[in-house]
């Protein structure tokens, strides 16, 4: 899960683009960039950090320029390293930057082929630069000294070919213009808008609409799978389907956490899947407990509220904001190390006594992923003098670890995988657990646009859309994502730095 953002203009964008980086900051916390062109001339700022961290007011004031791309990023695949940091850039066909967001599952075969057959060397483990490269390198194959429309469209067809997983992309190529292009299940998402000023019409690509709200854009269109949206330097904009055989199968968990519920990804409504989410939910427990006894129903802040709140109305009961959220702690889903994500979750809430002290409490979160946050919130909920505490996933169990850009490793440290709902329940020590049932998720997603025919529900029934998804690459995954493996390079790049500070 990543931020991306790519706006050409008629005047500079590096405020616009640190401003809709700040509002896609909920997609990744690690690292933030921005590169910039200004005609020929290119300026970049890239690091570890968060957006306002990253960027202060000499680095913004270098990034010139009316066309630009920004990236924020939480790591997959292990890349946690700053040298990974995007966009990334090749200088050769034109000099071209790319920002992405998602995963490659052939990224090893294509970092191979790169290297033996397109003679291009790959400097990091992401596989951000081997889609870069893929790009750079079909559009090399074109041979042309000036690039056009159609030999954009070419070489994206070509990164179709080649590539296989999750990609929404932002590419700029220097002097000529933006292009963004989305994998041909169109998996991770990528919107589309424009603004009208004075001096002409500007455009703006990014990962959700709430960017395009924020800074007054216009929402035009998504991406679809496999397509492109070419913006020239000086503002034309066309639109070309790229690929074969492309198929609408988006990943449903950007509806349960990712995306912000004020965005509309694929003409879908997030906020609404939500509230539809709640009402399913709401059915599910009176189904299975018609005697529940629920005194109050409470959210885990923030991404469940709004399907807290429907099962409260559906239920009839009461609905209170049990938890207070200290807004300067980063989401515990996203932060690297099983120990920071302990810490952080104390941190991070502090239940209100009131509203716990005797009373058969029904905590709704958006799903259950490790575990471990859930167990400290139920005992936090207990020593704030519940009598019983229940507890409601928006989502289906989450048994297997995803491939397309999303940081769920390894399937051992997924605590419903293997286990029962029951056994869920004494793990995190709940008196009472419910899980949203799929085809009830699915259909609370799918109302919003009845044209999608399936999602990618991996996570929750290890069934990957693209296929050629291995063993052996899930063990290849589980080696470079397990917490474990993560602390072993988070203590090497450390004494890296002690090292060169102390130099």
């Amino acid at each position: 899960m990543c931020g991306i953002v790519g706006i050409v203009a008629h005047d500079a964008v590096n405020q616009s683009i640190y401003d809709a980086l700040t509002i896609l900051q909920h997609r990744g916390q690690d690292a933030a960039g921005i590169m910039t062109c200004d005609g020929k001339q290119l300026y970049l700022r890239k690091s570890n950090g968060l957006v306002r961290d990253v960027f202060h007011t000499r680095h913004m004031l270098r990034l010139r320029g009316s066309m630009g791309i920004g990236h924020v990023r939480y790591p997959t695949a292990g890349c946690e390293s700053s040298a990974e940091a995007q966009p990334f850039f090749v200088n050769s066909p034109y000099g071209i930057s790319l920002a992405h967001n998602g995963n490659l599952i052939n990224a090893g075969e294509l970092k191979d082929a790169l290297y033996r057959e397109d003679l291009r060397h790959i400097n990091t483990d992401s596989d951000s630069e081997v889609l870069l490269n893929v790009f750079a390198h079909e559009l090399q194959q074109r041979g042309k000294l000036a690039v056009g429309d159609e030999d954009v469209f070419a070489a994206v067809a070509g990164v179709h070919r080649r590539c296989r997983g999750a990609y929404a992309a932002v590419a700029m190529i220097t002097g000529y213009g933006v292009v963004g292009f989305r994998d041909p299940y169109g998996i991770r998402p990528l919107v589309y808008g424009k603004r009208e000023t004075p001096r002409g019409t500007d455009y703006m690509v990014a990962s959700e609409s709430v960017a395009l709200d924020a800074l007054g854009y216009e929402l035009i269109d998504d991406v679809r799978p496999g397509e492109v949206v070419f913006i020239s330097q000086d503002g034309r904009l066309v639109t070309r389907q790229c690929a074969d055989r492309p198929e609408y199968a988006p990943c449903i968990f950007e509806h349960v956490y990712l995306a912000r519920p004020d965005s509309i990804i694929d003409d879908i409504s997030v906020y609404k899947a939500r509230l539809r989410m709640g009402e399913h939910l709401a059915g599910k427990i009176r189904r299975e407990r018609p005697e529940h006894g629920i005194d109050v129903v409470i959210p885990i802040p923030d991404t469940s509220r709004t399907a807290a709140l429907q099962v409260a109305n559906a239920l009839g009961v009461k609905y209170r904001e049990g938890f207070i959220k200290n807004r300067y702690i980063g989401r515990t889903f996203i932060m690297p190390g099983q120990q920071q994500r302990k810490k952080s979750v104390r941190q991070k809430l502090n239940p209100i006594e009131l509203e716990f002290k005797g009373k058969t409490v029904l905590l709704v979160d958006d799903s259950i992923v490790r575990g471990t946050t859930s167990q400290q919130i139920i005992q936090m909920a207990r020593d704030a003098g519940a009598a019983q505490v229940y507890f409601a996933s928006a989502a289906p169990p989450v048994r297997y670890p995803n491939v397309y850009g999303i940081d769920m490793p390894t399937k051992d440290e997924l605590i419903a995988h293997g286990r029962s709902v029951e056994e869920v329940a004494a793990a995190i020590g709940a008196d009472w657990l419910v899980y949203q049932d799929l085809d009830d998720l699915v259909d609370s997603v799918r109302r919003g646009n009845p044209d999608i025919a399936r999602f990618d529900c991996s996570v929750f029934t290890g069934e990957y859309i693209t296929g050629g998804v291995s063993d052996d690459y899930l063990d290849h995954l589980e080696a470079l994502r397990n917490d474990s493996a993560k602390d072993v390079r988070r203590n090497a790049e450390q004494e890296v730095i002690e090292l060169h500070n102390n130099a």
